[in-house]
């Protein structure tokens, strides 16, 4: 490229002037995209980034001095920082996202959503009271075996025994569903 196209370009982009994004892409998008595909990888992303590019340099088209680097090593360092910006936040995002698709948590259908076992502690409330402290502590307030042994001051043995107990009886009026609620309910 010649320094005279070069220079028209730059001052084309000071006055703000349309003419300077149409002689950008005609003499740097091929280039810049391929800057963007380097780093993307991906020929839709790639696309995505010289838009968003070209987008920033008329933005910040006041900000360039060609007393520090040549317009295209300007236009480069911008196309590549998008690119690496882009990747960044798509990383991010799929961190985020919660991968449904993946889980291996249990989901109660709609088929077995049975209303009785929505208020689960009420129902817990009627069981023998010794049942009802140890399955109040490690489902509710969230105390380890050993903890709930300590807090209720009774041996270890006796807490995984009443749990056991506990949890057969709620299982005999409402099914396998009041240990899976019981789950929930303490997490």
């Amino acid at each position: 490229m010649s320094q005279l196209l070069e220079s028209h370009i730059v001052q084309l982009l000071l006055e703000k002037d349309e003419r300077a994004i149409s002689l950008l892409y005609d003499h740097y998008a091929d280039t810049l995209y391929g800057v963007a595909l380097k780093v993307t990888k991906d020929e839709e992303l790639a696309k995505d980034v010289l838009q968003e590019s070209l987008v920033k340099v008329w933005n910040n088209s006041t900000s360039y001095d060609a007393r520090k680097a040549k317009l295209f090593t300007w236009l480069f360092r911008i196309t590549r920082n998008t690119a690496i910006d882009k990747l960044r936040g798509l990383k991010n995002k799929v961190e985020k996202e919660i991968q449904l698709e993946v889980s291996h948590v249990y989901t109660i259908g709609e088929n077995s959503y049975r209303p009785e076992l929505l208020d689960m502690k009420q129902h817990v409330n009627a069981l023998e009271e010794k049942y009802q402290t140890v399955l109040d502590a490690l489902f509710f307030q969230g105390m380890t075996q050993q903890e709930a042994s300590e807090a209720l001051d009774v041996p270890l043995g006796t807490v995984k025994s009443r749990l056991k107990i506990g949890l057969r009886e709620l299982r005999k009026v409402f099914g396998t569903q009041a240990l899976i609620m019981m789950v929930m309910l303490g997490s």
